[in-house]
This record gives structure tokens, C-alpha cells and sequence, in this order.
């Protein structure tokens, strides 16, 4: 059967699906997981004989939001807030993907620019992280401590104020998605430009290692959440300006619903970056270097591991084994 044949067939029940998603309750989810079993069959198929079709993406999709909707009105006792974390958030990773590569690809391209610029321009530190900041940083590294300046004042002091910071960066990365994601796009060059120009600075006095000892011990997390955020604030960007198959304000309504999540998703580690600069960063300049390693390595591989690996593996266990292919 031709392509356009199949679409034409199948059209108006997918289209039934995409009416039965939009419901705020679904009455008898035992009835949607039936139709799911026949969209399976779609995907199936489209799989075998339109692999490079975006038919194949979109049945993909609508798959993956119809499982999000039969789990979320099953009737049966669940941890709704598990079930958040564990399952709804990495299905939206996985069906939102593109916009993390996009995120990261910005993001990367960002911290280079930084790098390059402070390598052919000696100003252009001062220009971006202020002339008292490098000052006193300087006076740091005479005294043999690179990274004193995030040691000042309290524990908790610090890492309150600290957390809500990193939070208020995040979600102006993300809100700022309304302008297109024209926002969100300058909050993560902004942040880019301005961590090449800083790794690039410490290493200039070659006290690189030194530093990275204790920015990335929350930085890990802390600048991973930053990009997600930054995903999210794109996702919620395109949602206005690619609406799809649907109208401008539904996309729109659709988009910051699951761009809140997934926004939502990283305050855990957000905080706990806060935590770890508040706690154990002012520590850095005395700790063993392999276990400034074995934080900085462990919590880049938990952050890693739940927003890059983990959505395939609940994917591959939502969509059936007939259909991976």
C-alpha cells in the first residue's frame, strides 16, 4: 500500500487519539489501551514499509503521549510523584530529544566561543566576568586557593542562596522560550561564553586542575540542569512557532505543559548542587584529588544517565517489541 493511501485510511483515527489526549479525563482508560494496541499496529507497519518517513515519527510520538495518558488514569494506586520522575518526565526526554541536542549543541558552541575569545583577546575576561572578580580571583591563586571566592559566608547561608539563584537562572532559560526561544537562546550564551572564558582564565595561571576541583564538584550537575532548562525553553519555543497539525493555542498550551515538566524535573538537581557547593565544594582545596574525581564523575554520570540513557530504557519497555525495529 502506497503512503498516502495508508495515511488516508488510518487519518481520522488518529486524529480520534489525538482528541482522546487532549481530554483532561479519560473516562474508561481500559478502552484507550485497546485503541493503543491498534495505533502499535500502525507504528509497525509505517516502520516496515516507510522507514524514512516522518509518518514513522509522528505514530512514534503519538504512541509514546497516548502510554503517558493510559498511566495517568489507570485506575490503580500509584506515587503519583514516582510515577512523575520515573516514567512520565523520561518519556517526555525521549519524545523531546532533539531539543536536548539542540540545547547541548548551542550550549558547546557557546563555551568555545568563550574560550577563543579570551585566547586571542586579554580584555575580554575582564570584559565578561568583571575586573573585582578577577582581581580578587588572582589574589586567590597567590594565596593557593583558585576558587576561595565561593567559600565566603555559611553553610547554609551559601547554599540558599546559592539554590535559588541557579533556580532563577534556570527558569528564565526556560520562560524566556515565549520570544521563540530567541531568550532562551542568549540566557545559555550568555552562560557559555561565560564558563569558557572562566576555565579558559584559570588555565592561563595554570591552576586549572585547582580549580575544577571545586567548581565542578557542583558544577556538574548545577550547568547540566542549566542546558535541560535551556531544552525546554527551545521546546517551548517551537511550540509557538511550529504548531503542526495543531492550532497555534493548543501547541502552545501543550508545549508549556510538558516543558514545565521537564523543567520541573531538574530542581532535585539543582538543589543539590546547591548543597554540594554550600557543603563540600569550600572543602576542595583539602580533599584527596580522587575523590573530588569520584564526586565530580559520579554526579555527571547520575544527571547523565537520567536525562540521556534512562528515557530509551523506559521507552523500549512502553512501546512493545514488535515495534522496535
Amino acid at each position: 500500500m502506497r503512503e498516502i493511501a495508508f495515511i488516508r485510511q488510518n487519518k481520522e483515527k488518529w486524529l480520534q487519539f489525538e482528541k482522546a489526549i487532549a481530554q483532561k479525563k479519560i473516562d474508561n482508560p481500559d478502552d484507550l489501551s485497546n485503541l493503543y494496541m491498534h495505533l502499535i499496529n500502525d507504528l509497525a507497519y509505517a516502520q516496515t514499509y516507510y522507514k524514512k518517513s516522518k509518518l514513522v515519527t509522528y505514530l512514534n510520538n503519538l504512541a509514546v503521549r497516548v502510554y503517558q495518558k493510559i498511566y495517568q488514569t489507570k485506575r490503580e494506586e500509584t506515587n503519583v510523584f514516582v510515577h512523575f520522575f520515573k516514567v512520565e518526565v523520561p518519556l517526555l526526554l525521549y519524545q523531546y530529544k532533539r531539543y536536548i541536542l539542540y540545547s547541548f549543541s548551542f550550549f558547546i558552541i557557546a563555551v568555545l566561543m568563550g574560550v577563543v575569545s579570551a585566547a586571542n583577546d586579554d580584555t575580554f575576561v575582564r570584559l565578561i566576568l568583571g575586573n573585582s572578580y578577577v582581581n580578587e580571583t588572582l589574589q586567590n591563586i597567590e594565596n593557593g586557593d583558585p576558587v576561595a571566592i565561593y567559600k565566603s559566608g555559611s553553610n547554609w547561608g551559601s547554599f540558599i542562596g546559592i539554590t535559588f539563584n541557579n533556580l532563577r537562572v534556570g527558569l528564565m532559560s526556560f520562560v524566556y522560550g515565549v520570544t521563540g526561544g530567541i531568550g532562551t537562546g542568549y540566557v545559555l550564551l550568555q552562560n557559555g561564553i561565560m564558563l569558557g572564558a572562566f576555565q579558559y582564565f584559570f588555565e592561563q595561571e595554570g591552576v586549572l586542575w585547582k580549580s575544577a576541583k571545586g567548581i565542578w564538584i557542583h558544577g556538574a550537575m548545577e550547568i547540566f540542569a542549566i542546558v535541560i532548562e535551556g531544552a525546554a525553553g527551545f521546546l517551548l519555543g517551537a511550540s509557538i512557532l511550529f504548531p503542526k497539525t495543531f492550532s497555534r493555542l493548543n501547541s502552545f498550551k501543550r508545549g508549556i505543559r510538558d516543558s514545565i515538566k521537564i523543567v520541573i524535573s531538574t530542581f532535585p538537581f539543582t538543589i543539590a548542587a546547591g548543597f554540594l557547593e554550600g557543603f563540600v565544594t569550600r572543602y576542595s582545596n583539602i580533599m584527596p584529588n580522587y575523590l573530588a574525581l569520584f564526586i565530580i564523575l559520579g554526579t555527571l554520570s547520575l544527571i547523565s544517565y537520567y536525562y540521556l540513557i534512562y528515557p530509551f530504557k523506559v521507552y523500549k519497555k512502553t512501546i512493545p517489541r514488535s515495534v522496535k525495529k
